[in-house]
């Protein structure tokens, strides 16, 4: 086991690493920008270090600065989180060079699913169903219309080496095909340095499931069920529940028993999702996360398994103890990301927090590392915390969100609340029926009235 590990990250997700690490007796360090000095995992941490200015390109993201830490404190692994390093593939060689574990996957697979066309290519060859479209990279119009024609419209372009809904574009018809070809390349290159983009049928109304899998790097591997983010907002989820209301056992035990033999087969290290669009009983492949996810909590909440725990055994050699048999399915759980924004318009709202009071109570679990007087900056993403509700059915599980949202009180800035007590009232989200475009058109038809104002 390692004796001692650097948590690579901010936030809520470092003080979640920073816990499991002390459970399995580790020591911890934590780096921070300058504008991080009184985060709360700095205070808990063995060890800090600072990193640079408050810009990540200059502390979160500054290699060189993450390997000195490594070496003036002795920390023999890394762990990434999610988000700045924790898919940069060339981090995880430049730490082994310096003999010091990475805490995720290996190099290659990382670089193959960050590649979204070369990842796709890969799952068709693991036996995972994908979503109809090009081969390969499309290089201009000619080849794109081909494509098109040949799949049908509508159609969406996508970004190769990102996500986050950067570098996407719909083209209903041949007319709107140009153009939103040259915007995606645009905003691919302008966001991830690189233009090239590839063409998938569009779906009109799809589901966002997601697999949660663990492999031990030797040939076994296992998965842990679904997690359902179709509640989305332009490609960024919002609320995230497992199980999903849309499937049954049969659909359950069918794509996770493919995706976990593709694990098998693909000798895959770590912790991982892979992520999928579900429409009319058929799954279909849009991409893997070779990190830690941000609503990893909604698995843990319903298997009774510490998946950073599980990510930290594993970088460390241990073999994968859990069987597939092992993994039991209980309750229903559901996650809110509550983020400092205004909860109409999105707004991002920095600033200090003159009162906070985090909901208690049997099944309520909070990830948050802010506190009273703690001062969110604009440097970074918004997150407050993250809100996990468990319950034995789903029902009961609405129930105890409803009634922790009405405890949840953050005062002295904006935050996304209000929203949430506004969608856990709602009767299609009562009943389970949204899909990736709901959340949207709620929006945008004013469903959230007052309660945004």
């Amino acid at each position: 086991m390692f004796d001692k590990i650097l948590i690579a990250n901010r936030g809520e997700i470092a003080l979640r690493i920073l816990r499991a690490a002390k459970e399995l007796g580790i020591a911890t360090v934590a780096v921070h920008s300058t504008a991080d000095a009184d985060a709360m995992h700095v205070r808990l941490a063995d060890e800090s270090v600072c990193i640079g200015p408050p810009t990540a390109r200059d502390s979160y993201l500054n290699i060189p600065a993450l390997i000195s830490a490594c070496e003036i404190t002795q920390a023999d692994a890394v762990h990434p989180g999610y988000g700045f390093l924790s898919e940069n593939a060339r981090f995880a060689e430049i730490l082994a060079d310096h003999n010091i574990t990475f805490i995720g996957p290996k190099a290659e697979h990382i670089r193959t699913m960050g590649d979204k066309i070369e990842a796709k290519r890969t799952a068709k060859r693991l036996g995972i169903p994908c979503v109809p479209g090009s081969e390969g990279g499309i290089t201009d119009d000619d080849e794109a219309r081909r494509v098109a024609k040949d799949i049908g419209f509508p159609v969406i372009i996508k970004a190769a080496a990102g996500g986050g809904g950067r570098g996407m574009k719909v083209a209903r018809t041949e007319a709107d095909l140009s153009h939103a070809l040259s915007t995606a390349r645009t905003e691919a290159k302008a966001a991830f340095g690189d233009d090239a983009v590839y063409i998938e049928k569009y779906l009109e109304k799809p589901r966002h499931i997601e697999i949660q899998v663990l492999g031990d790097g030797k040939g076994h591997a296992i998965h842990l069920g679904e997690r359902d983010c179709s509640l989305q907002r332009r490609h960024q989820k919002v609320w995230e529940e497992g199980p999903s209301p849309a499937l049954n056992a049969e659909d359950r035990d069918r794509i996770g028993g493919i995706v976990a033999k593709a694990m098998c087969d693909m000798g895959y290290l770590g912790a991982g999702t892979v992520e999928f669009l579900y429409e009319n009983g058929e799954f279909y492949f849009i991409e893997m996360n070779t990190r830690i996810q941000v609503e990893h909590p909604v698995t843990e909440m319903i298997t009774g398994i510490d998946l950073v725990n599980e990510q930290i055994r594993i970088a460390a050699g241990l073999p994968l103890t859990i069987r597939q048999e092992d993994v039991r399915f209980s309750g229903h759980a559901i996650e809110c990301r509550v983020n400092a924004e205004h909860p109409a318009t999105f707004r991002p709202s920095p600033g200090t927090i003159s009162y906070y009071h985090p909901p208690g109570g049997l099944g309520v679990r909070v990830d948050s590392a802010v506190y009273q007087g703690y001062r969110i900056p604009p440097t970074y993403d918004s997150l407050v915390g993250k809100l996990i509700v468990h319950g034995r059915t789903r029902n009961e599980c609405l129930m105890r969100l409803r009634r922790a949202l009405d405890e949840f009180v953050v005062d002295g800035i904006d935050t996304t609340l209000p929203l949430f007590r506004t969608l856990v009232r709602n009767q299609d989200m009562q009943n389970g029926a949204y899909d990736i475009h709901w959340l949207e058109n709620f929006l945008k038809d004013g469903g959230l009235g007052d309660a945004g104002l």
